[in-house]
């Protein structure tokens, strides 16, 4: 999955790519993008890069 990510002022801003809903693991909602973990950024707070673990997901009916 393609995730950007850049700071503007005092808001971290995240662009990533939409999946086809998938089931998650534990079946109750459909995973439209994940990072299916954390993963570092390019973004530095403190001179440390920024690590981000995102899940965006609907409920199934």
């Amino acid at each position: 999955m393609a995730i950007e990510t850049k700071i503007e002022g005092d808001k971290l801003i995240i662009t990533c790519d939409l999946e086809e809903p998938k089931p998650s693991v534990s079946g109750k909602t459909l995973v439209v993008a994940s990072t299916r973990g954390n993963i570092k950024t390019s973004c530095m707070i403190e001179g440390k890069p920024l690590t981000i673990g995102l899940n965006a997901y609907i409920y199934k009916d």
